[in-house]
């Protein structure tokens, strides 16, 4: 018999369903949108684990609370989450609020769908082939295949999968026993999702060589084709070289028609990690940065970082047009994929996949180019270009700061050197003491809430910041707050 208390839950009742999700809506834009947007309120609200557990009540239980409680749930997991959108959140190369890539976001996400069949997904279907035939024009190819994966880690191990596939196409049934002993080839600066890829697909972190890089972080050529011939002489069997246009750290962009030419002799697909790096190509005068680009066989581009389209639009790009995605990753699921649709079923696209659920990355960012235009997109890129310039200079002015390297790219890395270490560069526990300060100052900048800068030793470097020039709201005004914030919260050290 069913029981006659009312239920908590919002089933079989649209019309409060749909008034509580305007309430919603409302926390959102107030919370996320306009508040989480200006430089008057903090980037984060900083708890300690143990407070922020109790805070936020965390437990589930049995019961359903109302909803009432729930929106004041929603407005508490924003309060204590950090504002990504915020114009002085530097800390990652992702930020800033696109409305438009929002609306997308929103949009999806209520659509609720996968994008594995034309029957369920037909607008995303076409409206992806269409996004990654633009993202390929850029790179320079007219023709070739692609997908949106969940992230440029995947995207990179989508590539290495890939690449192996093409040279021994057994493994996909053998497995690693079909295979010799594979070396690919990457910079000391690249991604560690390289690593990672490596060890996932069992081919071992022993099968990454590590290519030197010159102290600007670029790759070097004549290193890579010594590491080739090392690892032919030992018997080992080279199949792949990563690129990295954009690293981490230094923003550094790898000579890619010097890689390609050594790809070229020795019979090797070319991935360029071009996740960071791979938006430049809108802007005219800085896409020289990644000249050959056109020569690779694989490219990952992250649309969700410098172009801030929003978490997550990561895309691979292939030249192939030999369907090598659906042989390397298709299993013809038969409940899935029927060959006697009433459409065309080239259009179900999930058989290139490893997934079968993929959600939909797309709408974001066609929404944000429709409204944009390449051109507002192109000057987007610019702008960050310009502010990350105008930061240098300032920076050059102020005692103090010390920029670890001329960028080409908006990484701006850089020590503060505080009070107590100015002039005593030649002692011999200076390295040491200065490696102490942007730890100090990042807990301080936390703490308040008025910034977040991502920090990091590099090679023999001690810890100094990098910042990230990304968010399209960014002004010559928070370049200036950065500095005067870094130099009024080390003033007593």
């Amino acid at each position: 018999m069913a029981d006659s208390k009312p239920l908590l839950s919002l089933d079989g009742d649209p019309v409060a369903a749909e008034s509580w999700l305007q309430d919603v809506f409302g926390v959102v834009v107030d919370e996320v949108i306009r508040k989480g947007t200006s430089t008057s309120e903090k980037v984060c609200e900083w708890k300690e684990p143990e407070e922020l557990k109790q805070l936020l009540d965390l437990e589930l239980r049995s019961e359903g609370e109302s909803q009432a409680q729930i929106l004041a749930r929603c407005r508490a997991v924003i309060r204590y989450s950090v504002k990504t959108c915020h114009p002085r959140f530097f800390n990652q190369l992702f930020s800033g609020l696109d409305p438009h890539a929002l609306a997308g976001r929103i949009v999806t996400e209520s659509l609720n769908t996968s994008q594995y069949t034309y029957e369920i997904a037909p607008v995303f279907v076409l409206m992806e082939e269409e996004v990654l035939k633009k993202l390929r024009a850029l790179v320079g190819w007219n023709s070739g295949d692609g997908v949106f994966c969940p992230g440029g880690s995947i995207s990179n191990m989508y590539a290495l999968n890939l690449a192996r596939y093409q040279r021994y196409p057994d493994c996909k049934q053998r497995g690693l026993r079909a295979l010799p002993p594979l070396v690919l080839f990457t910079s000391k600066e690249c991604h560690y999702s390289i690593k990672k890829g490596a060890a996932f697909l069992g081919l071992g972190t022993d099968s990454v060589r590590v290519v030197q890089a010159d102290e600007r972080g670029k790759m070097i050529p004549e290193d890579l084709e010594r590491q080739i011939s090392l690892a032919e002489a030992e018997g080992a069997v080279p199949f792949l070289v990563s690129a990295t246009s954009g690293t981490t750290v230094l923003g550094a962009f790898d000579p890619l028609e010097a890689i390609a030419d050594v790809c070229q002799r020795h019979g090797l697909w070319l991935h360029v990690d071009a996740a960071w790096g791979g938006s430049v190509l809108l802007s005219q005068t800085h896409r020289h940065l990644l000249d050959g680009i056109q020569r690779a066989d694989s490219v990952a581009w992250n649309p969700h970082k410098l172009l801030s389209v929003g978490l997550q639009c990561s895309a691979l790009l292939l030249r192939d047009t030999s369907n090598l995605l659906k042989r390397c990753h298709g299993s013809q699921a038969s409940y899935l994929f029927q060959q006697d649709k009433f459409y065309d079923v080239t259009l179900d696209t999930g058989d290139k996949v490893v997934q079968c659920g993929r959600r939909v990355d797309c709408l974001k960012l066609w929404l944000m180019w429709k409204a944009q235009g390449g051109q507002g997109l192109e000057r987007r890129v610019d702008q960050a270009f310009a502010l990350a310039r105008y930061l240098v200079e300032e920076l050059k002015k102020r005692e103090g700061f010390e920029l670890v390297m001329e960028p080409e790219f908006v990484n701006v890395c850089f020590w503060f050197v505080p009070p107590s270490l100015r002039g005593k560069k030649g002692s011999p526990d200076y390295n040491e003491r200065l490696a102490k300060v942007a730890p100090i100052l990042k807990e301080r900048m936390v703490k308040k809430g008025s910034m977040m800068i991502g920090y990091q030793p590099h090679g023999t470097r001690g810890n100094f910041f990098r910042m990230v020039v990304a968010n399209p709201a960014l002004t010559q005004v928070d370049m200036d707050f950065l500095l005067n914030e870094l130099e009024w919260l080390g003033q007593d050290l």
